[in-house]
């Protein structure tokens, strides 16, 4: 044998023999696979269920009515018809601390019911120039607004609109017939 030959089949021995010597040792090679550790605890047992009932459907009121002259109002829980009126002082547009629970109620009709809109009118007493007072009813309309959007309902549900004093409750020129006509009414559509 040529000396290249016999290089080699020293080389194979040699390699040979390393692969046994570790195959028996368990230091070389693949490690050793994790000992099976089989549960032997019983199960536990299934929990039994009682049937749950059926909770019962209770149809809830409508937040709104329609009227046989074909206003539509709103209607609280126990089916009366929500006032749709905010009254003011004489030359204010600040809501009252007395009218916050009914505007309160339809904001609550209206985050219920996002595809109901309403219209808000401001409405103003005789006294005070046409100009004045179509002024004076916008900005009643919008203390009305914002109290609304403060209250969670959208702008796109809501318009304002100014009459003045074009559309008077009472004609009367005293103080109770002005005090009707200082107003904010509510108009849903």
């Amino acid at each position: 044998m040529t000396y290249w030959r016999k290089g080699a089949w020293i080389v194979v021995l040699l390699v040979s023999g390393l692969l046994t010597a570790c195959a028996s040792h368990t230091g070389c090679g693949t490690p050793e696979a994790a000992p099976v550790v089989v549960d032997e605890r019983p199960a536990a047992p299934e929990p039994v269920s009682e049937p749950v009932a059926e909770p019962e459907v209770v149809e809830e009121a409508s937040d709104f009515m329609d009227l046989p002259d074909g206003t539509r109002v709103a209607v609280s829980a126990d089916g009366s018809v929500i006032r749709a009126t905010v009254g003011f002082g004489f030359d204010e547009a600040e809501i009252s601390s007395g009218d916050f629970r009914i505007l309160q109620e339809h904001a609550a009709r209206l985050n219920r019911n996002r595809d109901q809109s309403v219209s808000i009118e401001g409405h103003c007493d005789e006294r005070g120039t046409r100009e004045y007072n179509l002024a004076l009813g916008e900005r009643r309309a919008m203390a009305v607004l914002d109290f609304l959007l403060a209250n969670g309902v959208r702008t796109s549900q809501m318009s304002t609109r100014s009459f003045g004093e074009e559309r008077p409750l009472d004609t009367g020129s005293d103080e109770d017939a002005w005090a009707k006509n200082r107003r904010v009414e509510l108009r849903y559509e």
